[in-house]
């Protein structure tokens, strides 16, 4: 028996130094001989848990297998049999979190790096050129409305186009990706790769309608006319604040809009695009994620000279990925853990400085994580001239307040069930960060398959495969 390989390659990925002086990719990806190592790790287990992890159900051990074998186009076959965005899923999943979490060599050893060779197939299937697409079944006839452009819409786009439905697309903005494009960064993920995705779904026939708002252009009864079902995967685009004295000062940006105009409307690239960014000396960014990782990050690389994440709980419970962390902390962000903003301090309207007081760890709360509790008397002041609120989204309200019969949750979320996407209006579903509030690019996956398969039944009678 062959001794077990249990040490995973790593990636090649651009120095700090450099990096943090353009917007490239950080992460260069697996050469083809060092992704067929890493892929031959696999142990091909009979109950494979990291099929369990994946939200959208991939072959793992199939695609796996193809890789090791060098036959890389079986691999890339295998994932786009239940992934239509495998590129973007290779870069920004948390497969720490969920298939990689249950691989057996990470018992003893490090786990396979599963995303990082999903990235490698489809990659690859970039460079040799665009694929053949699956070939289509003949329409049956009916009509669906994707509402939204982001992972749970392309995914519920593709899922029904391949079962001969003819799905037309809406997006409120000019450009198709939702998150994928207004939210991640380019050195994260790079646009073009967002739209050879959003492309291989048009090419099964999707149509994709632009700058369409629907709720004010159209309304969901309107278009219910027109369509046998609708699919709302809108997102979470509305904000959270900290809701504390200065926040309507000048230089205090949300992660939303501050993301939204050097992503979506190309900032990082002025004068070429005309979007300025007002670069900024000291910029604190309040949130622990992933958005506030991307957000300091992306301050930097607009020129600051410090660059601050103001978290009030510990290194420990810091939610985003560990990866994003320990990229932001190479690149000199520097970490105020236990802090907690409560007053922003002006002069002659823009933003001089943020009052902070310190914190310390208590009993745990409902999420699991040691509850943060102020010390009295901490008070101190940080000098800054810029700062980013990522602390969380919900979604925008258009939707439920032009929908009559549509439940809506507490926080504005639209009410779906888990297993179907059903919503509370007839011949509507709803699945992602709309339901869910702002969560992980496969998570909206994860509802999107569902819907597809839940919609299908409904208006063929027969159960999906």
């Amino acid at each position: 028996m062959s001794k077990v390989d249990l040490v995973r390659r790593p990636m090649p990925k651009q120095e700090p130094a450099e990096r943090v002086r353009n917007f490239d990719e950080v992460a260069l990806g697996y050469p083809a001989e060092l992704a067929r190592e890493e892929a031959a790790r696999c142990l091909t287990c009979k109950k494979p848990g990291c099929v369990d992890g994946c939200p959208v159900g991939i072959d793992i051990p199939g695609f796996l297998g193809s890789v090791a074998a060098g036959d890389f186009g079986a691999a890339i076959r295998t994932v786009k049999q239940t992934n239509a965005l495998p590129a973007v899923c290779g870069r920004v999943c948390p497969q720490e979190e969920q298939c990689e979490r249950n691989c057996v060599l990470g018992k003893k050893g490090d786990p396979l790096a599963i995303g990082r060779l999903e990235r490698f197939v489809a990659d690859r299937e970039a460079q040799e050129g665009p694929g053949q697409p699956p070939p289509l079944p003949p329409p049956n006839g009916r009509a669906i409305a994707v509402v939204g452009s982001g992972p749970a819409g392309i995914t519920v786009a593709a899922d029904l186009a391949l079962r001969g439905y003819a799905v037309t697309m809406f997006e409120a903005l000019h450009e198709a990706g939702g998150v994928l494009t207004y939210g991640i960064p380019e050195f994260r993920l790079p646009k073009a790769i967002v739209r050879r995705e959003v492309d291989y779904v048009r090419s099964l026939g999707v149509e994709l309608r632009l700058d369409f708002v629907v709720g004010k252009t159209r309304t969901i009864e309107r278009l219910q006319e027109s369509f046998d079902a609708i699919f709302v995967g809108a997102g979470a685009g509305l904000p959270w604040f900290l809701e504390i004295p200065g926040e309507n000062l000048n230089g205090v940006y949300s992660a939303n809009e501050y993301l939204t105009r050097c992503n979506l409307m190309r900032g990082f690239r002025f004068p070429a695009f005309d979007t300025p960014l007002k670069r900024s000396a000291r910029v604190a960014v309040f949130g622990g994620g992933n958005v506030a990782m991307d957000s300091a990050r992306t301050a930097l690389r607009l020129g600051a000279d410090e660059v601050h994440i103001v978290y009030r709980r510990s290194k420990a419970e810091l939610p985003a990925r560990a990866e994003e962390a320990e990229n932001a902390e190479e690149e000199g962000v520097i970490f105020d853990y236990l802090t907690l903003p409560v007053r922003l301090i002006g002069e002659r309207g823009w933003l001089t400085g943020i009052e902070c007081r310190r914190m310390e760890l208590g009993e745990p709360d409902a999420s699991g994580r040691r509850r943060p509790v102020e010390i009295p008397g901490s008070e101190f002041v940080m000098a800054m001239d810029a700062s980013v609120c990522a602390i969380g989204n919900s979604p925008n309200p258009l939707i439920p307040m032009t929908t009559p019969g549509l439940e809506v949750g507490k926080r504005g979320n639209i009410v779906a069930d888990d297993d179907t996407g059903r919503t509370s209006r007839e011949r509507v579903w709803a699945g992602g960060d709309v339901v869910t509030g702002a969560a992980t690019v496969i998570s909206a996956m994860g509802a999107g398959r569902r819907a597809a398969r839940s919609i299908h039944e409904a208006l063929s009678g027969q159960a999906a495969p």
